[in-house]
């Protein structure tokens, strides 16, 4: 019998790989007997936190770090993956998190206790996107969840060669403010080996750039910005949408997902070969999913919240349509169970066993997780033992 561990992180306690390991050791304290139960563990990720180590982790990569600009200028230290070799193909892939260079966790508060999405950078996810072509990857993976700011990708264009000018000839200065005005984009200088470079961004937002549904009004508060603020920054991304379109002929302003990251999507767009993609999805199909989950009988897989919309975009989601592909049956470990049975049956979910076993607060569910998750994994198996028996 073939079980694929698939979890993804829950959030706060524990990352997909260290789930994913609890659970299979968990299985073969029941299932000890390695000839007649194979465990292939496979952590996932929905294209957010925790996308980097749970492919480089499934595809036993390899971590790299580097010094980047932070989201205010300041240099910080980002992690980003390299992923295994695949039979399929030799080419390199990197994967990275936007928020490694640019989140909104590497924004301090001011003294008035508030952020500025006026002054941020994406200037560091550039630097990183280089630091992937420096060495030799032709493919790279971008998950774009957890922004800081609100710059249309106009720092990581810069870092990557482009020059953003004002009607004097002169090089705007970091920031989404700034946009306002620009007045010419020569991308001239842009690094050749873009045009080379296949992009596919974990995006899983529809949000245009612009307008009541676009980058700034539905992010920007979030990110700090007041009234006044929000005004700002929509007139300068709308200059900004308005010389992408002269100066480039990239008409990126209303695709879906554009406004993703504070327009980060509409930059990506504009100045690489980029493909914006559901996240899980994304995932995924970097991991050759479809082809891990044949032959099996049973996928495990964990969330820290089970409701109806794990359908849209999250992991789970997308593991349980695969298991059902496939025609396996699929259990769900959850930290929270907020779902019927009829919406579990939808998304192709066989069993949802809730992880707390008790009346705990959520701090006391997140500190004991990995005590839960072992313990909820023996009792699945040890319920599949006895229904194996019965039949």
């Amino acid at each position: 019998m073939k079980i694929v561990v698939a979890p993804q992180a829950l959030k706060g306690s524990m990352d997909a790989p260290e789930v994913a390991q609890v659970i299979a050791r968990a299985i073969r304290t029941v299932y000890p007997d390695e000839q007649h139960v194979e465990v292939v563990s496979m952590p996932v990720a929905d294209g957010g936190e925790g996308t980097v180590r749970a492919l480089v982790s499934a595809t036993h990569g390899e971590m790299r770090s580097t010094r980047v600009t932070g989201p205010l200028g300041k240099p910080v230290d980002a992690v980003f993956g390299l992923l295994g070799p695949t039979e399929k193909t030799t080419e390199r892939t990197a994967v990275i998190e936007m928020a490694a260079a640019a989140g909104l966790t590497l924004v301090p508060f001011t003294w008035r206790g508030r952020r500025d999405p006026r002054k941020t950078t994406t200037y560091g996810v550039g630097e990183l996107i280089r630091a992937a072509l420096d060495l030799g990857c032709q493919e790279i993976i971008i998950g774009i969840g957890g922004s800081g700011t609100n710059d249309g990708g106009a720092g990581m264009a810069q870092a990557l060669g482009a020059r953003l000018l004002d009607r004097d000839g002169h090089e705007l200065p970091p920031g989404g403010s700034p946009l306002w005005g620009l007045a010419h984009i020569d991308v001239s200088g842009m690094d050749a080996r873009l045009q080379r470079t296949k992009i596919r961004v974990a995006c899983d937002v529809t949000n245009p750039l612009l307008g009541r549904k676009g980058a700034t009004m539905v992010y920007g508060p979030q990110k700090g910005a007041l009234p006044t603020v929000v005004m700002e920054l929509e007139h300068a991304l709308t200059n900004y949408a308005e010389r992408l379109r002269d100066d480039l002929g990239k008409d990126v302003a209303d695709v879906p997902g554009a406004g993703a990251a504070g327009g980060l999507g509409a930059g990506l767009l504009a100045f690489t070969q980029a493909e914006l993609l559901p996240g899980a999805q994304l995932v995924l199909d970097a991991l050759n999913f479809g082809e891990v989950v044949k032959g099996a009988a049973l996928i495990i897989t964990a969330e820290g919240q089970l409701d109806e919309q794990t359908a849209y975009g999250k992991a789970v989601g997308a593991v349980a349509e695969a298991g059902r592909q496939v025609g396996a049956k699929v259990i769900v470990l959850a930290g929270r169970l907020r779902a019927d049975e009829a919406a579990l049956a939808r998304l192709g979910i066989d069993v949802a066993i809730p992880l707390p076993d008790g009346p705990l607060t959520q701090e006391e569910s997140m500190a004991r997780a990995s005590e839960l998750v072992e313990a909820a994994t023996r009792r699945a198996m040890r319920l599949m033992m006895l229904g194996q028996g019965l039949v």
